[in-house]
């Protein structure tokens, strides 16, 4: 497994992460034993970083993540990155030093650990990002040795840019993907440039990169991907990165006609992501051993062709930028 380092964390992780998302049930029911086996035989094929948070599953996902650790792996060997802030309503007054602590406390309890090893705040509003006194508040939690780190998951570039700048932002999570290109133009040489790490999130566009969906599928009623694509109860570009379903089955299809030979297109769609300069670790999902074991297997894939590249642009310049690239 591949391996960088995780922005001014100084932290080594593999360039292919895990997450958790799913874990929490919130893309239909995983039982746990399935769940602890999903993490069991990520870390067997050399994942040492877990993306979890705070409300996935109201907290199951760090629950089960804390009880691996403490029983099946020793915890030093895996980074576990969690978020906070979506336990309370997005609006500015909610970010504050005693909120932090509750939901830092909360989660270090789930986890089973004294010191949470990143921290990221749950895709704040942009007044957040902005907000002086909330970096105060996160440098005074890793002064108490609270947290070890802190970083910002955002929706958008500009978002993304702000917290770059931040001196002590570690790391910026963002969605990143081969059809979420507008990353490409600016934040990930800013953060490159600045040490701050790159964490890929959404890498398949929840799943519609996998080339395995057709128009007949049906998604269960607790998955995001069937109550959220009208972007009701979150940020739509969190459910298949924003793309219109059927424009989105169609650039899948050409994608996966991209794939080189003895890779599936989700591993392609993988590995592309994870050879962008700057990106520190991608955090595909999984809900199964064979799913792990084969996102696993692209941290040691051999670089894409020039073509492949090419071909990756020409889909998105046609089938995407235009309803995509202004948005975020």
């Amino acid at each position: 497994m591949h391996t960088r380092i995780l922005g001014r964390t100084g932290r080594e992780v593999s360039v292919i992460g895990l997450g958790t998302w799913q874990l929490g049930g919130d893309w239909g029911a995983v039982a746990d034993a399935d769940a602890l086996g999903v993490l069991a035989a990520s870390v067997d094929a050399g994942v040492t970083f877990f993306d979890t948070a705070d409300v996935y599953g109201d907290g199951r996902s760090e629950r089960l993540i804390g009880h691996f650790l403490a029983t099946d792996a020793p915890g030093d060997e895996v980074t576990v990155a969690t978020k906070m802030g979506r336990r309370l309503d997005q609006v500015p007054e909610n970010y504050v030093l005693a909120n932090f602590r509750e939901w830092t406390d909360r989660s270090r309890r789930n986890l089973g650990t004294d010191t949470l090893d990143l921290v990221q705040l749950h895709c704040p509003p942009s007044a957040v990002i902005a907000s002086d006194e909330v970096y105060d508040a996160l440098d005074t939690l890793v002064a108490e040795q609270v947290i070890a780190g802190y970083g910002v998951s955002v929706e958008t570039c500009e978002q993304a840019l702000a917290a770059i700048k931040r001196p002590g932002v570690a790391t910026v999570q963002i969605i990143l993907n081969a059809f979420r290109l507008k990353p490409l133009d600016a934040v990930v040489p800013a953060a490159r440039e600045a040490g701050v790490g790159i964490i890929a999130r959404v890498p398949l566009a929840s799943g519609l990169l996998t080339g395995t969906y057709t128009e007949a599928t049906v998604f269960p009623e607790s998955d995001h991907r069937n109550f959220n694509r009208d972007g009701s109860h979150f940020d739509v570009g969190e459910t298949f990165s924003g793309v219109d379903f059927e424009v989105g089955l169609q650039a899948a299809t050409e994608f996966a006609a991209l794939a080189p030979v003895g890779s599936t297109a989700a591993q392609a769609a993988l590995a592309w992501v994870a050879q962008i300069d700057g990106v520190s670790a991608v955090i595909p999902g999984a809900r199964s051993v064979a799913q792990a074991l084969g996102n696993a297997a692209v941290g040691v894939a051999e670089p894409l062709a020039h073509e492949f590249n090419e071909g990756v642009q020409d889909i998105y310049d046609r089938l995407l930028r235009e309803a995509i690239h202004p948005r975020w």
